[in-house]
């Protein structure tokens, strides 16, 4: 295997990572080795030895072909001091008043698949954008903090009446607000068992800006040699994740490629030299195949390893995060395969969070896995970004509170249309809407980040004006499986167009913007990768007709056809091109209107993918804010 060597920026960032984690990780920075007492001590305090327990050796695994397991230990020694202990995330110092918090569901955390993919002049995929994922960019008023709740789970709704913007038919829409009686103050996660399991595969030798599987074909990029790979953002990310551990938790590492190797026991904190472990991981290379089976199978045999009453879910947080470009070439990844593992896992009270490195990781195969009990999923282009992200989700994203929340909507005149902002939207049937878990989320003021839940409503062509009430009924699951059910009522009054709050204002316009960009991804990856080679069709008079449709009923949609993909140029039909120009002035507005910085992020967006219309018809399209396309 070709090793590409760093250059000495990338090096410098790279060493200066470990160096932060061993200040981090001891106080003083640098612990002294008292030779006469044989004691590790920092700040003038003993403390434990410490343990080098790494097994992995990666030459003497490529050169011998070692088994997966081996029966060796390194360096039982003292060692650098454990991580101190350490306020926990979402702890906050004594204050007058501690802020509250609220939930965000499982599933996406973030869209930066999507973003990334645009930024390199690829189309993205389908499932490289959801609205849970796009959600949890922002802040969303759920009234938290204005009203009593003393409970774990206190659901708010607003409701909105609002033409849609191509047909001019009106939309009905509720939101669920995911509130809590939890503050900063009265959260703490429970000590953590975690296990990383991290794909070490060839693939992974790639660059995060280009498809590994372009060959020969792939995008040429200035300076290559000086980018990272994929591995090397890995290697960072995990590092970067010990840093957010306690004396208390218990931490092992699995690595694996077409097999499995058991690189660290899971073993305490406190007990484990954290400097030398960073130092390992910093220095795994990629190489073999791919079988995630057998990696995730390795991951739960650690947990045989603890005592049980060290892992009961009362008491512990027990979780998979598994490191990968999702490129599988291994292994069974139909039934009973590793999404009925990660399923059959939840049920033992082991989750799993899903961790994307690269520009050309594949969402569609978490899509399934993030439905589970328990499960999240990040995307990772950038270690430092990621860095911030972990500093104030880390405790949030191993910390799931709420189970099998069910929304049932009562009602003679509505329906559930449409739910947005969950993964398990498609479980949804005419009277109940589904969210598999909810995860403690930050606050400001009235709002919640990514804290809502957009449900549309079809009224009944016999309903007429009726303002009969609605009946709203939530029935949810603690850690302990005890069930709890609360009932609200709502009604939609008159004839009027109008929002409750800025709220649902904001989630409507998020999910039009999501709904019109996985639209065009959907017919536009129809010219590329995927079953069906055929042009987009004119989406103009169709929308025009029947309005915004929501991408996810569509019959006609079409799935990757293999794991292992090729990239897709940026593209955007002069119909969609279209259908972007007028949504844009639309988005505009709104966003003036909502007062919300984020939101240009996404005009951003629709700038670009109005631009590349343009360059490819050599002509503008409608600017400023006349509308002078005709149907």
């Amino acid at each position: 295997m070709i090793v590409t060597p760093l250059k000495r920026s990338d090096a410098m960032y790279r060493l200066l990572l470990v160096i932060s984690f061993i200040c981090f990780s001891s106080a003083g920075c640098v612990p002294q080795d008292n030779s006469k007492t044989g004691k590790t001590v920092s700040s003038g305090k003993a403390i434990h030895a410490t343990i080098d327990d790494w097994l992995f050796d990666q030459e003497e695994d490529q050169e011998e072909g070692a088994a997966p397991q081996k029966a060796m230990t390194r360096n039982m020694r003292g060692g650098s001091a454990p991580i101190p202990q350490m306020l926990a995330q979402g702890m906050a110092p004594a204050a007058a008043k501690s802020k509250a918090l609220g939930f965000a569901v499982g599933g996406a955390k973030d869209s930066n698949n999507f973003r990334e993919n645009l930024n390199q002049g690829f189309l993205p995929k389908y499932h490289a954008i959801s609205y849970e994922g796009v959600f949890y960019d922002y802040y969303f008023d759920t009234g938290i903090g204005t009203g009593q709740c003393d409970d774990l789970f206190c659901p708010s709704y607003a409701k909105a009446v609002v033409p849609d913007l191509f047909s001019q038919q009106p939309n009905y829409y509720l939101t669920l607000g995911l509130n809590s009686g939890l503050t900063e103050a009265s959260f703490s996660r429970k000590p953590l068992n975690l296990v990383m399991v991290v794909d070490i595969s060839g693939s992974m030798g790639g660059g995060l800006d280009n498809y590994y599987y372009d060959g020969s074909t792939k995008k040429p990029i200035e300076e290559a040699e000086a980018r990272k790979t994929k591995m090397q953002v890995a290697n960072e990310t995990i590092v970067a994740m010990m840093q957010h551990l306690k004396p208390g938790d218990n931490f092992g590492v699995v690595l694996f490629d077409d097999r499995a190797y058991r690189a660290k026991a899971l073993r305490l904190v406190e007990e484990t030299d954290m400097k030398a472990i960073a130092g390992h991981i910093m220095e795994i290379r990629e190489q073999g195949g791919t079988n995630w089976q057998a990696g995730y199978e390795e991951g739960l045999k650690l947990y045989a390893s603890l005592e049980e009453g060290r892992k009961t879910v009362a008491d512990y947080e027990n979780r998979i995060i598994f490191l990968t470009d999702a490129m599988p070439n291994t292994g069974e990844l139909r039934k009973g395969g590793l999404f009925d593992m990660v399923r059959n896992a939840a049920e033992r009270g082991i989750f799993t969070s899903f961790i994307g490195i690269g520009v050309d990781f594949n969402p569609e195969l978490v899509e399934y896995v993030t439905k589970t009990k328990g499960a999240n999923y990040f995307s990772v282009h950038n270690a430092k970004e990621f860095s911030k992200t972990l500093a104030d989700d880390f405790n949030f994203m191993v910390t799931p509170l709420v189970f099998d929340l069910e929304l049932t909507v009562t009602s003679d005149n509505y329906i559930i249309d449409g739910v947005f902002g969950s993964p398990e939207a498609d479980l949804a049937t005419g009277k109940v809407m589904y969210i598999k878990t909810l995860f403690p989320s930050a606050s400001e003021d009235t709002k919640v980040k990514g804290g809502v839940v957009l449900v549309k409503l079809k009224k009944n062509s016999k309903a007429g004006n009726s303002s009969e009430p609605i009946d709203l009924t939530v029935r949810y699951k603690d850690r302990s499986g005890k069930q709890f059910m609360t009932s609200d009522t709502v009604r939609f009054t008159g004839k009027k167009y109008g929002y409750a709050n800025a709220g649902i204002r904001k989630a409507i316009l998020l999910a039009d913007y999501v709904s019109l960009v996985k639209n065009w991804l959907l017919d536009q990856n129809k010219t590329c990768n995927d079953h069906v080679n055929s042009s987009p069709p004119h989406p103009v008079p169709l929308f025009a007709r029947s309005g915004l449709i929501n991408p996810d009923t569509r019959k006609e949609r079409v799935m990757i056809a293999t794991w292992e993909r090729r990239s897709c140029p940026l593209s955007v039909s002069e119909g969609y091109g279209k259908l972007f120009t007028l949504f844009r002035m639309h988005f505009a507005e709104e966003s003036k209107i909502l007062g919300d910085g984020q939101l240009q992020q996404e005009l951003d967006i629709l700038e670009q993918l109005i631009d590349v219309t343009q360059q490819a018809t050599k002509k503008p399209l409608a600017t400023g804010k006349k509308d002078d396309w005709e149907l």
